[in-house]
């Protein structure tokens, strides 16, 4: 996978400087980062509207649309696939590469320790919340029906 995501940054290098006419990759460019995160943006929503519905095929279609887009926004910060692997291989030696890491180490300590007792209140008959007082955020996860991508 880094090989393809090396080959997509490297193409993505040479396309951006490539006429905003004929380029999608030049167009974002001419356009800025605001423009290049809305679209990352809109394909993560996408993904994730997909996964929720249950369609894998459209994940996969989704996710490479995603990929394309966030290594758009690399390149515009400077960000090589490299730097990436190499924040992996940081957090696979903490926590192990299936973690998240947490924004704090306080925070990483009240993870280990809810994660003993997660606590999941149904809100609705399409949502579940999951609270964290010590963290003080909620996180809501979504039933996928009628769930729509916008196009």
């Amino acid at each position: 996978m880094s090989d393809s995501l090396e080959r997509l940054h490297q193409a993505v290098i040479a396309a951006k400087d490539l006429d905003p006419a004929i380029s999608r990759t030049a167009r974002l460019f001419q356009r800025g980062p605001s423009r290049m995160a809305r679209k990352l943006a809109e394909e993560a929503i996408e993904v994730v509207i997909d996964a929720v519905n249950g369609n894998a095929d459209a994940v996969v279609r989704e996710s490479a649309d995603l990929l394309y887009n966030l290594t758009v926004l690399w390149v515009a910060a400077g960000v090589k696939p490299q730097d990436v692997w190499r924040e992996m291989e940081r957090r696979e030696d903490l926590l192990g590469i299936a973690e998240k890491m947490p924004k704090s180490a306080a925070k990483l300590a009240v993870k280990m320790q809810e994660s003993v007792a997660k606590k999941v209140a149904p809100v609705n008959s399409r949502t579940a919340v999951a609270s964290s007082p010590a963290i003080g955020r909620r996180i809501v996860a979504l039933d996928g029906r009628g769930l729509r991508k916008r196009h």
